[in-house]
């Protein structure tokens, strides 16, 4: 305890604290756990605060529709962990639980939820956390391993293109009304992904780049795999759709989120002219 102190700059020496705590009756009821100290402390006012226990729970949050870069950004943040340690965590896809049918890609796998850490985590402990919680999800909502890596694919899709949690089971309906009709899906978020860019970004050099194996205008079916970590709404509105015809869908307000959706192409036509108006008018 004296060393950790030390190093993080709360007592002067690891002698001064151990003094402390020895001078202390009541160190010995001292737990494990995360402290709030402060910084130049006196060492007896270390251990006086460290005998108390108030221990405070680092917890890690993963919002939906992050990509595995951004998890482990996030993750290394919050532990303390060095990134190296995830990388190498991530090189080993036996290690951290993956199965077979990721192909050793963890995208998709990381399940978006508040994780309490320990003190005793490591890198891979994390990852192995998260990917078991997506596992133990879709067991629960019978979804047969031999889908799990579909349905994610799909779910992702959901995640990043829909807003609103009522236009997801939506956006997934047309989805499988492409598939179904043999169209290109042409879902921006999937060749944002592949071209390692934001949706705000993409040009038509974008949409036409065949090597791009994400590029859903150009690649017809589904993406190679999950784009993002989808959240429960868009795994449920995968397995849920909500019936219609539908095979377009536009945002037409990127400050609301506001969505239509159409049957053909005519219809939604109309309603990329609104999304176009709108941009217009707010620059």
């Amino acid at each position: 305890m004296g060393e950790a102190l030390y190093d993080a700059g709360v007592v002067a020496s690891v002698a001064a604290f151990t003094a402390a705590f020895e001078a202390n009756p009541d160190s010995v009821m001292i737990r494990p756990g995360t402290h709030t100290m402060l910084e130049e402390m006196p060492a007896s006012d270390a251990v006086a605060l460290l005998v108390k226990n108030d221990t405070v729970d680092l917890q890690l949050t993963i919002p939906e529709g992050y990509t595995a870069d951004q998890v482990v950004e996030r993750a290394v943040q919050v532990s303390g962990l060095p990134a190296e340690d995830f990388q190498a965590a991530l090189e080993d896809p036996a290690e951290i639980g993956l199965p077979e049918q990721a192909d050793g890609k963890v995208e998709g796998w990381l399940y978006p939820d508040t994780y309490t850490l320990e003190p005793d985590d490591t890198a891979a402990g994390l990852l192995s956390q998260m990917v078991e919680r997506t596992k133990s999800e879709l067991e629960e909502k019978g979804v047969s391993s031999k889908q799990w890596q579909t349905v994610l694919t799909k779910a992702s899709l959901v995640e990043r293109e829909g807003m609103h949690s009522d236009d997801k089971p939506k956006i997934a309906r047309a989805i499988e009304n492409r598939l179904d009709d043999d169209m290109r899906l042409e879902i921006d978020a999937a060749v944002a992904y592949g071209a390692k860019k934001s949706g705000t970004e993409l040009t038509n050099a974008d949409r036409d780049n065949t090597k791009n194996r994400y590029n859903t205008y150009r690649h017809a079916g589904l993406p190679p795999g999950p784009i993002a970590s989808p959240g429960e709404v868009s795994v449920d509105a995968v397995l849920n759709p909500t019936p219609g015809d539908w095979k377009f869908w536009v945002t037409v307000n990127l400050d609301t989120g506001e969505t239509k959706f159409a049957e053909d192409f005519e219809e939604h036509q109309r309603n990329v002219q609104e999304l176009r108006d709108w941009q217009a008018a707010n620059g």
